[in-house]
């Protein structure tokens, strides 16, 4: 070898990205986990003050909430002292101001209807929605994700193709259109499932008898010692679970498809299938496993979604949580109401999805950098 090529491959070696014995390999970019979760947490704080300053502004274009709430009902008189009192006649922008300091104080407002605390009315049915969310979300894995993996294994025959209709249907149709459906055929026509509430009236009396009660009914259910009530509150979820929950698998259905079938066509799952790796075995050990890591981050995304088809899917059903309630307050046009039941589901909206950025960091590294 010359002395010239000798001279060029030293200082290639010597480049950048280059190590010298002993030495560990430097970094080309790119930050640890601690680093992108600090980002992620810090970005949780511009997001909230955005939605609860786009909620305060959106609701004062009626004009003060008392008299968008009592205008008519009292004497001019009363309805002007009431404004006053809650200092609703003072600049827009004083307002804005007192009211980021209650939020930052855990004081969200208190209603104009029935003069309770918002955070009272949050913890009191907030509960029940959480319970339908939580079931919701069972029913959209048991049904998307095998839906899709089986969507993909069959591509481009018949099974794919309904499939593939069956998550538009799912998607497109609207939550409260599935709920009556549902109603029609298994409370009406079938008569196997109750038509609305979250739980017989038997069964609400014997749990109203604990000392402890969670709002959670299943868990209430539980402590009560008694199947009959379990299977009380279990039957009456069905219904408003499978039409919220069908909502979300329809997205799951697409999100496996899509990456299942993008998986088998990676370099390892080549190589698997050329050492006579059957396609099966390929899709349960080599495609199916790494494309369910989007569908961790999706079901941050879905969140907001179950959120908002709750409101929907509680008012259809009449089961008694934070979407049946806030459509109360909206009948009522209680608007201090509205405001802090949607400024507090932006809250958790942002916390949730900055949990799911935790899980999907820890379990693909690559969405750090």
């Amino acid at each position: 070898m010359s002395t010239a090529t000798t001279e060029v491959t030293g200082s290639l070696e010597q480049g950048d990205g280059a190590t010298e014995p002993g030495k560990r390999p430097r970094k080309r970019g790119g930050g640890g986990l601690g680093s992108y979760l600090v980002v992620r947490f810090l970005l949780i704080f511009p997001t909230i003050f955005i939605l609860v300053t786009t909620v305060f502004f959106l609701m004062r274009t009626t004009g003060d909430p008392i008299t968008a709430a009592l205008g008519g009902r009292l004497p001019p008189q009363q309805l002007q002292a009431r404004i006053h009192a809650a200092g609703y006649d003072q600049p827009v922008i004083v307002q804005y101001g007192h009211y980021l300091s209650g939020i930052l104080h855990g004081d969200f407002g208190t209603t104009i209807s029935d003069h309770r605390a918002v955070t009272n009315v949050l913890t009191t049915f907030g509960t029940a929605t959480l319970e339908l969310a939580i079931y919701a979300l069972i029913v959209a894995v048991i049904v998307g994700i095998p839906l899709g993996r089986v969507a993909a294994f069959r591509r481009d025959r018949a099974p794919d193709a309904v499939l593939r209709v069956f998550a538009i249907l799912c998607y497109a149709t609207p939550v409260f259109f599935a709920g009556l459906l549902l109603k029609l055929v298994f409370s009406v026509w079938l008569n196997v499932l109750p038509v609305d509430g979250r739980a017989s009236t038997g069964t609400e009396l014997e749990m109203e008898l604990l000392p402890h009660q969670t709002g959670i009914y299943l868990i209430d259910a539980i402590q009560t010692g008694d199947s009959g009530a379990v299977l009380d509150v279990l039957r009456h979820a069905v219904l408003p679970a499978v039409a919220l929950g069908l909502l979300t698998a329809g997205i799951f259905l697409r999100l496996v498809r899509t990456n299942v079938i993008g998986t088998f066509g990676a370099g390892y799952v080549e190589a698997a299938r050329s050492r006579g790796v059957s396609e099966r075995r390929l899709l349960r050990k080599h495609a199916y496993r790494p494309a369910l890591i989007p569908i961790i981050t999706v079901i941050g995304l879905q969140v907001a979604i179950l959120l908002g088809g709750a409101i929907l899917t509680e008012t259809t059903f009449e089961w008694k949580g934070l979407g049946f309630q806030l459509y109360q307050y909206l009948q009522q046009r209680d608007f201090v109401a509205v405001q802090g039941i949607v400024a507090l589901l932006a809250v958790i909206v942002a916390v949730t999805n900055f949990i799911v950025d935790i899980i999907a960091a820890l379990i693909d590294p690559r969405v750090r950098y």
